[in-house]
This record gives structure tokens, sequence and C-alpha cells, in this order.
């Protein structure tokens, strides 16, 4: 199995193009500036990996072409919207008592 610089190269597909995308955008928004308060900075740190997850399992529903993994893309989609949803409802919650 090709790994690295090397099986980078040998992939330059469309699919893998748009994993590298979404994968810089996710370690860049990750990147926040953390406060000392490990709850919050926890969720604001988790939302973008959380966008990151939404935007490979789309990058799969778009090229992927087996069901299974098809499936859980979608069932990732979902449940990380979800918790994506509860994240920021519990910042906007923790903001309102500050």
């Amino acid at each position: 199995m090709t790994r690295g610089a090397d099986a980078g190269k040998r992939a330059d597909t469309p699919a893998t193009r748009a994993y590298r995308a979404a994968n810089a955008k996710m370690h860049g928004a990750m990147d926040v500036a953390f406060t000392g308060d490990a709850d919050a900075d926890f969720m604001r740190a988790m939302i973008p990996h959380h966008e990151g997850a939404i935007a490979m399992a789309e990058i799969e529903l778009r090229y992927g072409r087996d069901p299974a993994v098809r499936r859980l893309a979608a069932e990732v989609v979902a449940t990380q919207r979800r918790e994506i949803a509860e994240m920021r409802a519990w910042l906007a919650r923790r903001e309102t008592r500050k």
C-alpha cells in the first residue's frame, strides 16, 4: 500500500482533491483561540471538526459507490448536524449566563 506524498500523486482524482480541501479547511477552522475553559474550548473546536466530517461524508456521497459506505456517510451527516446544533445551543446558553 502506498502512503504519503507518493500515494497523493497517484490518486489525484476529483474525490481526492475534494478530501484534501475539506481536510485543510477543517484543520484551519479547528485552530481556535483557546480560553482555558475546557468545556467551551471543546465545543468551539469540535464544531469545525464535525463540519469537516460532514464535508467528507458529502464527498463520499458524491463520489463513492459502495452502498454500505454511502449509508454510513449519510448517517454521519445526520448525526454530526444534530451534534453541531447541540454544541451551538450549549454555547448560546453559556453566553447568556455570563
